[in-house]
């Protein structure tokens, strides 16, 4: 398994209606509100074959109301 974060800009107003979508999706194994320069962090697990690049471009980029996102890929947890 890979593990990655996501951190996302949504548009002003948007961030409860982007976390649902996310939640209802059922990609993300957990997301959080935060602050600083993004909205909510979302957590992943995917398999070792599959293509992150093309998994945050395809399923976590196209939820309406993202504006931006910033990929964090973890090596190994302690």
């Amino acid at each position: 398994m890979q593990t990655f974060f996501v951190e996302i800009k949504c548009a002003l107003g948007r961030t409860y209606e982007v976390a649902s979508a996310l939640a209802e999706a059922e990609i993300a194994s957990e997301i959080y509100s935060i602050a600083g320069n993004f909205d909510i962090l979302a957590k992943f697990y995917l398999d070792r074959e599959e293509d992150i690049g093309h998994f945050v471009g395809q399923k976590v980029q196209t939820i309406p109301g993202i504006v931006d996102t910033r990929t964090i890929i973890t090596f190994k947890a302690f």
